[in-house]
């Protein structure tokens, strides 16, 4: 019997530890989209951890692709310019949203936010939306 969940498991219970100890000792929230944001800033002593989180995320993403690196093959059934568009859509959305899913849906679900709850359920339904609709215009396979 294949085990795929236990690594979905796994992969949650990190995500989850990790958030978690990012609240604990920097007493900030994971979202990756309000640190990379914060990026923009010039350099300072406020802002140095972002840099050593975004560095740890493409390293374990580094570590990753070298020891396992069948996970990162794929065959995409859109062409670049669409999945161009939409990390662009995604980004003005996290912008629109005050957050993405890692700070509304990991983060703050677990607060019990309700504006978190909110968003993530608005995240949710225009995500199911906009793949129904790249489906019918035949712009997904």
């Amino acid at each position: 019997m294949p085990l795929e969940w236990l690594n979905a498991l796994i992969g949650g219970a990190l995500i989850g530890l990790a958030a978690s100890l990012m609240l604990y000792w920097n007493g900030r929230v994971a979202g990756v989209s309000g640190i990379v944001n914060g990026l923009m800033n010039p350099p300072n002593e406020q802002n140095f951890w972002r840099w050593f989180f975004l560095g740890g995320m493409l390293l374990g993403g580094l570590i990753l692709k070298l020891l396992k690196p069948e996970v990162f093959s794929s065959e995409l059934p859109t062409p670049l310019w669409t999945v161009i568009l939409a990390g662009l859509l995604v980004g003005f959305g996290t912008v629109m949203g005050g957050g993405c899913t890692s700070g509304h849906g990991v983060c703050g679900i677990s607060r019990m936010s309700l504006r978190s709850i909110v968003a993530t359920i608005i995240f949710i339904a225009f995500g199911v939306l906009s793949v129904a609709l790249a489906k019918t215009l035949g712009v997904m396979g």
